[in-house]
């Protein structure tokens, strides 16, 4: 299935996009981001405040070893985080619904740039110092009764969405 071993996934060039969890609560949604990042070959995630770290059995249970590819660092704080990504020349997006945020489809990543997004606690969502330090924010369009959707899944959308212009920019099948 030409999977790669861990070594290999660690030499391999990476999508220039790094996952921020702000206080990403459950150990579930931390190990299920690791997975996605992994399939994906993201840069790293970076873990903040209340965020646990491998190793822990219950990120491991969903992570299934993605834990052990993916590069990851810790910060106290979010806004730590996206200082430094600032610093390392990264564009930064908070996931929120916010006044002014842009619509996820509509967004476009650009070859040659490095991005970083934050994605929020499940309950509370984004820090407000880290969206106002943020260069913008995207926003999943949502049509039902709800008005959040779980991390995890989130991050899978937004992620898929970088891929599709990072990765997959060929011209569209007709089917």
């Amino acid at each position: 299935m030409n999977r790669l071993t861990v070594e290999e996934y660690q030499e391999a060039e990476k999508m220039p996009l790094v996952i921020v969890l702000d206080d990403v609560r459950s150990m579930y949604n931390v190990g299920s981001v690791f997975r996605t990042s992994d399939a994906f070959r993201l840069e790293k995630i970076c873990l903040c405040g209340i965020t646990s770290t491998p190793p822990h059995a219950e990120i491991h249970k969903t992570a299934l070893g993605a834990e052990d590819s993916v590069s990851w660092e810790y910060y106290d704080t979010a806004l730590e985080a996206v200082e430094k990504l600032h610093k390392e020349g990264y564009t930064v997006f908070s996931v929120e619904q916010a006044e002014g945020s842009t619509s996820l489809p509509s967004f476009h990543a650009q070859r040659g740039c490095k991005y970083a997004v934050v994605m929020g606690n499940e309950v509370k969502g984004v820090h407000q110092e880290v969206i106002d330090a943020s260069d913008a924010c995207l926003e999943i369009p949502q049509f039902g009764t709800k008005h959040s959707m779980n991390v995890s899944v989130t991050t899978g959308i937004v992620i898929y969405q970088f891929a599709k212009d990072l990765l997959f920019s060929q011209p569209p099948v007709q089917v």
